[in-house]
């Protein structure tokens, strides 16, 4: 144990010393912009298909208004997670040259601009309506105060985190709408279900660092891969019949149902090479598992995508 802490001080400080980030760069990890981007596009997603129901132009300020304010809520929630993370995140060298764990911004810093972004970006959006701008807030907290602190603690974490993760498009809709409806359940079921292949995969890849700094995900907690692809077949399969939800709610039509049924079907075919990782040499179970990551983040543009152009025309029939 003494020649592994030695080993991991080393790469600390050879990551501290041989690559100074900017201060932009270094703001940009601490509010984890791609992840940010990520929560945009999907709540772009759900005020442009609320807009379409309400019979307004889907490019009025009001979009630059509601994605401003969840993407200024989303960078408080990183930091406060980068906050609460920052002894593990010294222990992982995916993570160990954050801002924070690196040392290069205070935690005082860290707290103040997390409460912070999550405080002005809350109060921004209930300026469009009180229900977005307390269930932005009401997400942020969650994922701060239950779904980080659960990650040491239990493999349901990533279950209870999965909620947040999945809120981006009713976030949309409701800022576009000013309540929540069967819609935006529907789109909410979508990114909840979406998120267990992916997170399986990025489990599987990084499972030996998860484990030194103690995060309880399945590959870590049940090394053999069983269980982890078990949870990601399951809803890989549940994703087929929720990705049709919209053509049920007669949001879309037939095309949005034909792209959905084929899309969901190529998500469930890498997640069923994914199960070849319990019985591959481990070199090649990373390469399957960094391939289903690669056909998740294709998958949920490419059906998002296919979903809004099909709704045009549509959502304004919806009672």
């Amino acid at each position: 144990m003494p020649a592994l802490r030695t080993q991991i001080d080393s790469s600390i400080t050879a990551a501290g010393t041989a690559a100074r980030p900017s201060l932009l760069a270094d703001y940009a990890e601490l509010f984890k912009l791609r992840v940010t981007t990520m929560i945009v596009i999907t709540g772009g997603a759900g005020f442009y298909l609320a807009s379409l129901k309400s019979g307004i132009s889907s490019f009025n300020p009001g979009l630059l208004h509601a994605l401003s304010g969840i993407a200024i809520v989303s960078c408080g929630a990183s930091a406060l997670n980068q906050v609460l993370e920052r002894r593990m995140d010294k222990l992982m060298h995916r993570t160990m040259n954050r801002p924070l764990a690196a040392g290069r911004f205070s935690l005082a810093h860290g707290l103040l601009m997390g409460f912070a972004t999550i405080f002005l970006g809350s109060l921004w959006l209930a300026q469009m309506n009180v229900i977005t701008g307390l269930l932005t807030l009401l997400t942020a907290i969650f994922y701060v105060a239950i779904y980080t602190p659960l990650k040491r603690i239990t493999t349901l974490a990533t279950f209870f985190g999965a909620f947040p993760g999945a809120m981006p498009p009713l976030l949309g809709w409701t800022a576009a709408r000013g309540m929540i409806e069967w819609p935006a359940v529907a789109l909410f079921a979508i990114l909840f279900v979406w998120q267990f292949p992916h997170f399986m995969a990025i489990g599987w890849l990084h499972r030996e660092e998860y484990g030194r700094a103690g995060i309880k995900v399945l590959p870590v907690t049940e090394p053999d891969g069983r269980s982890t692809v078990f949870e990601a077949l399951a809803y890989a399969v549940l994703m087929i019949p929720v990705s049709l939800t919209p053509w049920y709610l007669h949001m879309t039509g037939w095309p949005y149902a034909v792209a959905a049924v084929l899309l969901s079907g190529g998500y469930l075919y890498y997640t069923i090479r994914f199960a070849r990782i319990t019985t591959v040499p481990p070199a090649e179970s990373l390469t399957i598992a960094r391939t289903l990551l690669k056909a998740s983040v294709i998958y949920l543009p490419l059906l998002l995508a296919c979903m809004m152009a099909d709704a045009k025309g549509r959502m304004l029939l919806l009672p």
